[in-house]
């Protein structure tokens, strides 16, 4: 039996708890990348919101985290992106974008699944 492909939005953190470190910030996107492989392989579409935002911040000119440009950008892409998706996968750890994320995606009543091993085919 196949697996229906879902587009999936990974959620987690990713600039909280760092004190806009850029390692630390690069740690977190490895985490959030390390479940699209899974995700991608059970036959699903994983996205990152910074996976569009990052190439945009700096295409914008972005300085530094938190600034305008990165405020225009950062959170409104993943907000656009939901409307988009099937499901949000929301990663362990603090972060206000991602709970804002499944906020939205609840809202609009989309799967949020809390780890990977509840998405479909990847048990």
């Amino acid at each position: 039996m196949s697996v229906q492909s879902l587009m999936i939005l990974i959620a987690g953190p990713y600039r909280s708890g760092t004190g806009d470190d850029p390692a630390l910030m690069d740690k977190n996107l490895r985490a959030l990348e390390s479940v699209a492989l899974p995700l991608y392989r059970a036959g699903h579409i994983p996205l990152i919101g910074e996976w569009l935002a990052l190439p945009l911040l700096r295409e914008a000119g972005s300085k530094k985290p938190g600034d305008a440009i990165y405020d225009e950008i950062l959170y409104p892409i993943a907000n656009r992106l939901i409307r988009r998706c099937d499901a949000v996968l929301r990663l362990p750890g603090a972060s206000n974008g991602a709970d804002e994320d499944v906020r939205l995606a609840r809202e609009q009543g989309l799967l949020v699944f809390e780890q990977l091993a509840d998405v479909p085919g990847c048990g």
